[in-house]
């Protein structure tokens, strides 16, 4: 029976009964929906898929049309709901077109989706991806001028004409006057006499040229200057090298090269990877006296670091648990309500559209204060504005298809009521969304974000909207005017949407900025201001299911342990990592470290007073010190403060970690696990965690 809020397709508010989840197909992998017609009133079964063409070829960085036409029995063609997979390495599946990622050949399934225990229909259709033809090749080369008995490095890039990048681009170098100067395989050119060379970088009928002129090299001293004599793992330590001629004049311009020695601090064997060098800048991953090489022409200086461990290590304690084991759950959103007591919200995933409200003024006592059904299969994402208003609800998989957002009313948050729906230009699924005070960012359809004027709860408006062309957006975060969206592999787009130094306004985004990040597998992110440094930092999430060509590979199960079932209640494994990005200037943004746990994979995250609060799927929740200057990998440098695994052994899946997000409450963690519910844990003070 319907509740009270029928008409607007939406349930009674009404705690679920246990037992009513729904149970996801095991053999789904990243499944992207062709949005196509609805089915006629009277059912109409597929019995046979037809593809045109039926095999595709698409070159790199270009899309190609590719239609599905289900048929009947008797040959008629019919309206039906279809998925597309498969491939993802290789093809993006955009609605009705394929675009080619990397060259190879692949293989993307066509398949019904059915109901009631049917099985679906599956065409498998074959891909070849090509490379297109190299259209131009830019050499990047080391600051300073090539001199007598000096080296510089060199890289290329190769392009197409699409302006596409070719991935690992063999390139091969030579110089037109071995003579004069040498060059290795790694474009490290060598200078051995005065004269005229050009440099020459070749791969796949493309070529550029570089030209010096090698002079004299007049320096005769070389000097090293660091600004520590001691440190800690995860310190980053900077130097500077200064030439000088016979007369003490300072030498301009002459390459420097970079090299270390480490000597550990016992007898123990030295780790393979002690730190990482940058020209004029060290990090220390292991304790023990790290030596610091400058060396240009003949001329060379050293400097040596004792390294100490950084020794950050707290205990966390788990306080409170709201356990929601017969569903899935999704992101959670932890807030002061209106009436000054503490609240949080959590979505559910495939769990036929439930959300919950919680009340978590006592962390130790997390309270259950009233749930919502919507018409969706999953309410991927749940958030409230900052002054309390109003919470939103993500829905995706709606039964008519409209999808959007409902906007609850929380002027009594323990009972939020229906404010409203708003589902134009958000028909295609809202996955992620970002409220303000005035405004809401919402997801549309992993094509663009629709912003909407709030101000009026019971009648949201829509402003404006911004789509990047060739980006498959997943989230977005704005601060300080500005909105900064991760689009897979298109990286991180950034737009001014209010600041106006890009004379953006809400009603006009205007673009300001694009970093692709290696991997192509952005999913989400989070700004953070760096008051000790002055920086703008970015941090970017990797999402990579499965870990494919990994030795642990794993799966991708979302199901619980069921006895029948071979194989049910694995959990699924994940890869990849944070990317930390120096986005100081938007123009001009500087990938500067990360944080890469090497067995897990990233979700969503929360930065506050220089501390990383990371959701780590079955990796737990990792808090990590970001304070200072960061630099090389956060987890080898004894910046990690605290794990947290939340071991359920009721759990939807059984004692299986699987940590969506994490967020910091007034010196509370809060987390969202997929398979446990809410849970909240505190950090012990430093003087009471009892650290080794």
């Amino acid at each position: 029976m319907m509740g009270p809020f029928a008409a607007s397709g939406i349930a009674a508010l009404a705690r679920p009964a246990a037992g009513t989840g729904w149970t996801l197909p095991l053999m789904v992998i990243t499944l992207l929906p062709v949005l196509l017609a609805a089915a006629p009133a009277m059912a109409q079964v597929a019995e046979r898929l037809e593809a045109s063409p039926a095999a595709v070829t698409v070159a790199a960085g270009e899309t190609v049309r590719l239609t599905v036409q289900a048929f009947d029995a008797g040959g008629n063609p019919i309206d039906a709901d279809l998925q597309l997979f498969g491939a993802r390495e290789g093809v993006r599946i955009e609605a009705d077109r394929i675009l080619g990622l990397q060259a190879g050949e692949y293989e993307i399934v066509a398949a019904t989706v059915e109901e009631g225990g049917r099985e679906p229909i599956s065409l498998r259709i074959p891909v070849v991806v090509t490379w297109p033809p190299i259209a131009r090749i830019e050499i990047e080369a080391q600051p300073g001028q090539l001199l007598e008995g000096t080296r510089l490095t060199h890289s290329a890039r190769a392009f197409h004409a699409n302006g596409t990048e070719r991935p690992s681009a063999r390139i091969q170098w030579s110089v037109s006057e071995p003579s004069v100067a040498s060059v290795d395989r790694f474009g490290t050119v060598t200078a051995h006499a005065r004269g005229d060379v050009t440099v020459i970088a070749r791969f796949d009928g493309g070529e550029a040229t570089r030209r010096y002129s090698v002079g004299a090299f007049q320096a005769t001293r070389l000097e090293l200057e660091a600004t520590a004599e001691e440190a800690r793992t995860g310190d980053v330590v900077h130097f500077e090298a200064r030439l000088l001629d016979a007369q003490g004049r300072e030498v301009t311009g002459a390459p420097v090269t970079w090299t270390h020695r480490y000597t550990p601090p016992d007898s123990i064997v030295a780790p393979a990877g002690t730190g990482v060098l940058a020209p004029g800048r060290f990090v220390a991953d292991v304790p023990g006296f790290h030596t610091v090489m400058a060396s240009s022409g003949p001329l060379s200086a050293e400097h040596t670091v004792e390294v100490t461990r950084r020794d950050v290590v707290q205990r966390i304690l788990e306080m409170g648990q709201g356990s929601t084991n017969h569903r899935r759950t999704s992101d959670f959103w932890v807030y002061e309500g209106v009436d000054g007591r503490d609240y949080a919200v959590t979505g559910t995933w495939g769990s036929g559209g439930f959300a919950y409200f919680w009340d978590v003024t006592d962390p130790t006592s997390v309270i259950l204060t009233d749930s919502i059904q919507v018409d969706a299969r999953t309410v991927n994402d749940v958030k409230v504005s900052p002054d309390g208003r109003y919470a939103v609800l993500t829905r995706e998989g709606a039964s008519d298809r409209r999808n959007g957002v409902v906007i609850m009313d929380l002027s009594n948050p323990r009972h939020p009521v229906l404010a409203a729906t708003y589902t134009e230009g958000l028909t295609g699924g809202v996955h992620n969304t970002f409220p303000t005070d005035d405004y809401l960012f919402a997801l549309s359809g992993g094509e663009k974000y629709v912003i909407l004027d709030m101000r009026d709860i019971y009648n949201p408006r829509y402003v404006s909207e911004y789509r990047h062309p060739n980006g498959r957006i997943h989230d977005v975060w704005v601060m300080d005017g500005i909105a900064y969206s991760a689009q897979w592999d298109a990286g991180v787009v950034v737009v001014d949407v209010g600041n106006g130094g890009w004379g953006g306004t809400i009603e006009n985004p205007v673009f300001i900025n694009n970093l692709p990040v290696p991997g192509g597998r952005t999913h989400e992110l989070i700004p953070y201001f760096q008051e000790s440094t002055g920086r703008m930092l970015l941090f970017l999430g990797d999402e990579i299911i499965g870990r494919p060509g990994h030795a642990l590979e794993g799966g991708n199960d979302r199901a619980p342990f069921n006895p029948d079932v071979p194989g049910s209640g694995r959990p699924r494994s994940t890869a990849g990592y944070m990317h930390i990005v120096d986005f100081t200037d938007p123009e001009n943004p500087k990938k500067i470290a990360r944080y890469h746990v090497p067995d897990y994979g990233t979700h969503n995250a929360w930065v506050e007073d220089d501390i990383l609060y990371q959701a780590y799927y079955e990796g737990g929740l990792r808090v990590v010190d970001i304070s200072g200057d960061l630099m090389g990998n956060l987890y080898t440098q004894g910046r990690e403060i605290a794990v947290f695994k939340p071991y359920d052994p009721e759990g939807y899946q059984r004692n299986a970690p699987m940590v969506w997000s994490a967020q910091l409450h007034k010196g509370h963690v809060f987390l969202s696990d997929a398979n446990s519910g809410l849970w909240s844990l505190k950090l012990e003070p430093r003087e009471r965690s009892m650290v080794p």
